[in-house]
């Protein structure tokens, strides 16, 4: 299959919001079949500082730009090199946008047809997950100089594409190009914020409609492909829930263990909630009116447990769960505490459901020993550490870095103290669970 001629583009921006943002620099490789015709790229003056974030990411900073053409004057070489062929862009959509909107501000239009490289990626390659340049770059093998400027990401479009040809068949080619192509029509819009300037590392991100509300709290691996996928998806749900967004917060982190206790944290503030409820049954032998004790272990300390049997969500899920194994094991509801203690025998012993601890036929050390068995598998998960832990977390993409400490299931806070919470001893269990995140785990300093 012979490429026709193709206008291969690539954008740096002061954000993801084309019509707030600006455009920094623009490159463009207009190529036909196998022949690079021509190469063409310039700084553009964005007119708006351009945030801190943003020079970090893409290395072109106010001093770089601050000489450079406005847009106006560079709007007559782009209109040029894309006249007569095909706009090509690794996920067009953003770089379509911001020219579009660049040219519609000089009361002049931009149509051109389009072909977006990540959706050729997608149908050409369905067998991998990722289809962001960087995994372009990684399964292409390529090198890069300035990753992140726009002559250097153009020329590895040109490249993958060129390769596509040498590794494919015409008949897969052809299938591909069709599902990443379309005509001389609008591509739709991306929401508000710092969207493609998201950096490809791990974080939270929150999705909102016109007057600020709410509609999504997600995590994400990595935070720019994924939150730029949620747009490109092609089920009925995700287009109806993303046609409410018109803004997209998001705050990278320095790994996944990271942002889950972020989303947690952010879920709980959306909720008016604290913590979920974390009832359990503690079993103290001396203790009148009944030896189980329904307490509740959110903020305190585990080590002033004692005894203490299952994690419910509530009072009815606690008796839920007891009153079957109470009378399976044909123990005492009076002196397990379920039902009020009073002068003689329980009702169950007097309906043969109870062995008689009350009618003085059983010791209590007896029943209590049968109780303890039946609430064995209750009983909390046992910290696998000898003390606190600190996992570190870095991620190479945003230069984020942290280190959480936990022990006995509790996040350690700023005082040192333990206070428990049912949700990250949930979330932890889980992470620890995954391959490889056990042996991330270092003894916590003593400092």
């Amino acid at each position: 299959m012979d490429y026709p001629r193709l206008a291969i583009v690539d954008l740096e921006t002061t954000g993801g919001d084309p019509k707030l943002d600006r455009i920094t620099e623009v490159a463009i490789l207009v190529t036909e079949g196998d022949q690079l015709i021509s190469r063409w790229s310039s700084l553009v003056n964005p007119g708006m500082p351009i945030p801190p974030r943003i020079q970090a990411f893409t290395g072109i900073t106010d001093e770089m730009v601050r000489d450079a053409p406005d847009f106006a004057d560079v709007a007559r070489q782009v209109a040029e090199q894309c006249d007569g062929a095909i706009f090509v862009a690794h996920n067009a959509r953003f770089d379509f946008n911001f020219l579009s909107n660049a040219f519609a501000r000089l009361d002049r239009k931009f149509e051109p047809s389009v072909l977006c490289t990540v959706k050729f990626s997608r149908a050409l390659n369905p067998e991998h997950a990722r289809h962001g340049l960087d995994a372009i770059i990684a399964r292409g093998g390529y090198s890069v100089v300035s990753r992140h400027r726009a002559m250097d990401d153009a020329e590895i479009v040109w490249r993958f594409l060129q390769d596509s040809r040498s590794t494919h068949d015409t008949e897969r080619l052809r299938l591909a190009w069709a599902r990443a192509f379309s005509g001389p029509t609008k591509v739709a819009r991306l929401p508000q914020g710092d969207v493609e300037g998201l950096p490809e590392g791990p974080g939270v991100f929150m999705l909102r409609g016109a007057s600020g509300e709410l509609i999504r709290i997600g995590r994400a691996r990595s935070l720019r492909p994924q939150v730029l996928g949620l747009f490109t998806a092609n089920d009925m749900r995700s287009k109806k829930q993303v046609a409410k967004v018109h803004a997209v917060d998001a705050q990278p982190c320095a790994g996944d263990l990271s942002a889950q206790l972020l989303e947690l944290s952010l879920e709980r503030r959306l909720a008016a909630r604290s913590t979920s409820a974390a009832l359990a049954w503690r079993l103290d032998a001396r203790r009148a009116g009944g030896v189980l004790e329904l307490i509740d272990l959110n903020g305190s300390d585990p080590k002033e447990w004692g005894e203490v049997f299952g994690c419910f969500r509530g009072e009815r899920e606690a008796l839920m769960v007891l009153r079957p194994l109470i009378a399976r094991a044909r123990l005492c509801p009076q002196r397990v505490g379920l039902e009020r203690s009073g002068p003689g025998p329980c009702q169950a012993h007097l309906l043969k459901r109870c062995q008689g601890v009350c009618a003085g036929v059983e010791s209590t050390d007896a029943h209590d020993a049968r109780l303890r068995e039946v609430l064995t598998p209750l009983r909390q998960r046992d910290w696998p550490f000898a003390g606190p832990i600190s996992i570190h977390e870095e991620s190479k993409a945003n230069g984020l870095q942290t280190t959480l400490e936990f022990d006995g299931w509790c996040r350690v806070d700023e005082d040192r103290a333990r206070r428990f919470d049912a949700d990250i001893m949930h979330l932890l269990q889980r992470w620890l669970a995954q391959d490889g995140n056990l042996a991330r785990c270092e003894p916590a300093s003593s400092d």
